[in-house]
Formats: structure tokens, sequence, C-alpha cells
């Protein structure tokens, strides 16, 4: 190899080590970038409707979001905050009455083996009924629980901070996106470009079908987990019905979580309301992977099961929490991009010359 492709090398390698040490950053700045196309479809929605300017567009569906807001922080946050609290308190219960129905369901089956109840079982008993708490008279270490506050509060100011960037730079791109497209296509070599932004243009409209789609599957989620839970007559529905709707967003993982809930309240009456949810919860997925979302998003969007899982475990371990959170539509997006850049753009025509030659 020539100097100048040891000069290339390592630039190429120095540029992905910085990449990697910004990772952090730039999955904020994906956020960033998620938040303004949801905005952007609603200022687009408006000037079709209204058909005015892009900047009056932009501030009446500011208004918009803010006024829904308003509605959600008023009418809806303060009942879930209240059933959610209670929620978390009936967990403990919860798992009191899980634990009392294994150990009867080991005692029967010891029973049924033996004969007689297995003594060889009462460790296992013993470990289930056990607590986690500290036993009384154990001192704390108030350094150690102050040390915790901070940490704790320094955390939030992070997050506070962070959520705050992300809005204020989906606001500016969704003021105009057009410029801000402009810039990065600037990035790339000139003889690129035009298709670049075609490219860029595919991921935009990917990502608003994505959105609208998951909005309208969570609405039905949460609507009909509400409908559910009230036939079976099991308590805290509002909040239950909200975390089903809520962390429908995070495929495979968040369905799962969202069981939990309404599964643990419903152990408290009788167990066969707890196998009722789960089977609830179980049509209810059903019905929105393979009815639902098909119907909202036509052939928009196809990513396959083990694709998605794969994409939540590889943004999960690179970027943390936030990549679980955004595992979907980064997977949408490289969809895209793969599709094409790597395929169309390289390999179809690498195909071709092979094929003449």
């Amino acid at each position: 190899m020539k100097f100048g492709h040891w000069l290339g090398l390592l630039a190429l390698v120095a540029a992905a080590v910085l990449l990697w040490n910004l990772r952090q950053n730039l999955i904020l700045l994906f956020a960033a970038v998620v938040l303004a196309m949801a905005l952007c479809t609603v200022v687009d929605w408006v000037r079709q409707k209204l058909r005015c300017a892009r900047p009056l567009a932009f501030a009446l569906s500011f208004l918009l979001v803010l006024v829904v807001l308003g509605v959600i922080a008023t009418a809806v946050i303060p009942p879930f905050v209240d059933e959610f609290g209670q929620l978390m308190a009936k967990l403990p219960d919860a798992a009191s009455t899980l634990i009392q129905l294994l150990r009867g369901a080991m005692a029967s089956a010891s029973q049924m083996l033996y004969g007689q109840h297995n003594a060889d079982l009462n460790w296992l008993r013993d470990n289930l009924s056990r607590g986690t708490g500290l036993t009384p008279g154990q001192p704390t270490n108030l350094g150690s629980s102050a040390l915790g506050l901070l940490g704790l509060a320094s955390g939030l100011g992070t997050a506070l901070l962070q959520t705050l960037f992300v809005v204020a730079v989906a606001l500016m791109v969704a003021l105009q996106p057009t410029a801000y497209r402009e810039v990065t296509v600037l990035l790339v070599p000139s003889f690129y470009r035009r298709r670049f932004r075609q490219v860029l243009v595919y991921c935009g409209n990917a990502l608003s079908a994505w959105m609208v789609g998951v909005l309208i599957s969570s609405l039905c989620v949460g609507t009909l987990a509400a409908i559910g839970l009230s036939l079976l007559g099991v308590k805290l529905v509002a909040a239950n019905a909200l975390l089903a709707g809520l962390l429908n967003i995070i495929p495979n993982i968040g369905p799962t979580l969202s069981t939990v809930f309404p599964m643990s309240v419903a152990l408290l009456d009788a167990p066969w309301k707890a196998l009722a949810v789960l089977a609830l919860y179980v049509a209810v997925q059903n019905l929105e992977s393979y009815v639902i979302t098909p119907s909202v998003m036509h052939q928009q969007l196809k990513l396959l099961p083990g694709l998605t899982l794969a994409a939540q475990l590889l943004f999960t371990v690179v970027f943390g929490p936030l990549g679980l959170l955004l595992a979907l539509p980064l997977a949408v997006c490289l969809q895209v991009i793969v599709r094409e850049i790597v395929i169309h753009d390289i390999l179809d025509p690498w195909k071709k010359q092979r094929l003449s030659a």
C-alpha cells in the first residue's frame, strides 16, 4: 500500500473512533430528528388542510401540540399518577400471593410424587418467602444515602438538560427542514448529492409512516386493553391501559412488560383472573401484529420480527436505554439506507458490470 492509502486508512480509523466516542451525542441528535419528523408530519397536514405558508403552519401545529399536551397534563396524568402509585403499592402483595401459590404447587407436587411433603424443598420455599428489605435494627449508612440522593439528582438534571436539547433541536429542524437537509447533503461528494437528497427524503417518509402507524396501533392497543380489563373486572384500568399503549412503542419487550402490571393486580383477586389477563393481552398483541399494524402500515414498512429483536439488542448495547427506545426508528432508517444505497447503488450496478463482462 502507498502512503496515501495508509493515510486514508488512518483517517477512516480515526473517524470510526471519534464516532464511537460521540455515540451518545449522536443518538440524542437522532432523537431530535425523530421528534422533528413527528412535528413536520403535523405541519405538513396543517399546510395541506389550510393551504398556508410553512411558518404559519408551524405556529399552528406547535399551538396544537401545546393544547394536546395541556389536556393530557390536566385530564390524563393526575389520575394515571394516582392509579400508578396504587399499582406499584400492590406489586409486593401480588408477589407474596404468587409465592404462596408456588409453595402450594410445590407441596402438591411433593405429595403426588412422594406421598408426603418433601423436606428437601424447604430451602426453596424459605428463599421464595424471604424478603429482601432491611431487617429490624439493621443500621443504615446516612453517607451512602446522601450520595445516592446526589447521584439521583445529578441523573435527573442530566436527563432534563438532554430533553431540553432534543426539544430545542427538534423545533429548529422542524421550522426549516429543507435547510438542515441541504447542510447534510453537502457532507457527501458532489456527484452523489442529488441521489443522497432523495435517500434522505425516503428516510423521512419512512419515519413519518412509522410514527403514524405506531400512534394508531398504540391507541388501539390501549383501547382494547381498557375494554378487556373492564369486562374482566380488573382494577386500575386507566393506568394499565395507558401503560399498554405507551409500552407498545417498544416492540417485543414493551408488550411483555405491560402484561406484568395488570396480571399482578388481577392475581390479588383470583388466580384465574391473572390467566385471563394474560390471554387478553396475548390476543390484543396478536390482533395488533397481524391486523392493526398491517392495515395501518400497508406496504410501507416490512421489518421482520427477528431483525427487530436483533436491532433492539444491538442498539441497546451500543447506545444504552435510549437505543432500546429508538431501536425501531433506527432500524427503519437503516433499512432504507441499505436498500437504496448498498443494494440499488452499489450491489446492483456491480452485478450488471460482472454480467456484461
